[in-house]
């Protein structure tokens, strides 16, 4: 038996799967394929087994979203290794392997990814992950290869295999073991920066992560989740979720002021541009972080040791006052 499955998590993606299921069979010759559906209406499932039924399809009555789709859909997936795939990702030959030997060579790291490049700018990285994640004091992620919104031309610069803080939901292969014994994904995110929250408890119990260089693939990018006011409420929720429940307790409450005002200043600049759905979906944002807190509380991996989880201070004056547009010139003796 293979010990490794690629998941593809579905939710009405029959044409992307038209266009990359073929070639992540074809790419992933040490791993099986399994489609995990959720609850799709466009005949995904279907078509799925007609064509490929040599692939594992595991289907959902519900959509439950990216976190909670993988958190119940795994449970039918007997694997060493769980290759978490989103359907809008182009995998390439030979991705897998070079993120196989690093976890099996490093026991003490938790996760891999490759390298993730745009699909429709293929010498660049593409948002989501890019070269692998990090995050500022507030929690704010960025990636190497990808600062906020400005994404580098990928030559050569991250080749090496380096540690990060978070890898991308994207594509990143994980231990099912330490999958499970970290309590999955946070089902509450829904979707949005759930595998930030993952792994940083990862990191808080003394794991690795690492981006490996000598892997690519290709990511569509919003192919999956457009900008919305949908997408707007889960990011400043599930930022502020995802730091109440990880911070160390000599920053949180310092931290969440910080992050609270930020996302009115935030509001506030939605208000001038006259976007009142983005500006809501900020408000319901807080309305459902406190409602959630009691619950939260409950969750929180506390570790004070780990005090240093940020890479920078902030990526917002690095980025608008600095105008340090690349990781590279980033200082990083400036905190």
């Amino acid at each position: 038996m293979k010990t490794v499955a690629v998941v593809l998590l579905n939710f009405n993606g029959l044409e992307l799967l038209k266009q990359f299921l073929q070639t992540a069979i074809e790419c992933s010759p040490e791993a099986r394929i399994v489609v995990l559906d959720n609850a799709s209406s466009d005949g995904s499932v279907g078509w799925v087994q007609q064509n490929y039924p040599e692939v594992q399809c595991v289907v959902l009555q519900k959509n439950l979203g990216y976190a909670g789709g993988y958190n119940e859909g795994l449970k039918q997936v007997q694997a060493r290794f769980y290759a978490l795939v989103n359907t809008d990702v182009q995998l390439t030959p030979g991705w897998l392997k070079p993120l196989l030997n690093r976890l099996e060579k490093q026991p003490k790291t938790a996760a891999v990814q490759p390298h993730i490049l745009d699909y429709n700018k293929r010498s660049h990285f593409e948002y989501a992950g890019a070269a692998g994640g990090f995050i500022d004091s507030l929690g704010i992620p960025f990636c190497r290869g990808r600062i906020l919104k400005y994404c580098e031309v990928d030559e050569g610069q991250y080749d090496e295999v380096a540690p990060v803080f978070w890898v991308s939901g994207a594509c990143f292969l994980i231990r099912s073991e330490l999958f499970w014994k970290l309590g999955s994904f946070d089902a509450t995110f829904f979707a949005h920066q759930e595998e930030i929250d993952l792994c940083w408890r990862l990191f808080n119990e003394g794991f690795t992560l690492e981006a490996v260089g000598n892997s690519k693939v290709y990511h569509i990018g919003g192919a999956t989740l457009p900008l919305s006011s949908k997408k707007i409420f889960l990011n400043h929720r599930n930022s502020l979720l995802m730091c109440y429940k990880n911070l160390p307790q000599a920053k949180l409450y310092s931290t969440l002021f910080k992050k609270l005002c930020l996302d009115g200043l935030v509001g506030i600049l939605y208000l001038f541009k006259l976007n009142f759905k983005a500006f809501g979906a900020i408000i319901h944002a807080h309305y459902s972080f406190y409602k959630l807190l009691n619950s939260k509380n409950r969750t929180r991996t506390i570790n004070p040791h780990n005090l240093n989880y940020f890479h920078r201070k902030s990526i917002l004056l690095d980025y608008f006052v600095y105008r340090r547009l690349k990781f590279n010139d980033l200082n990083k003796n400036y905190k």
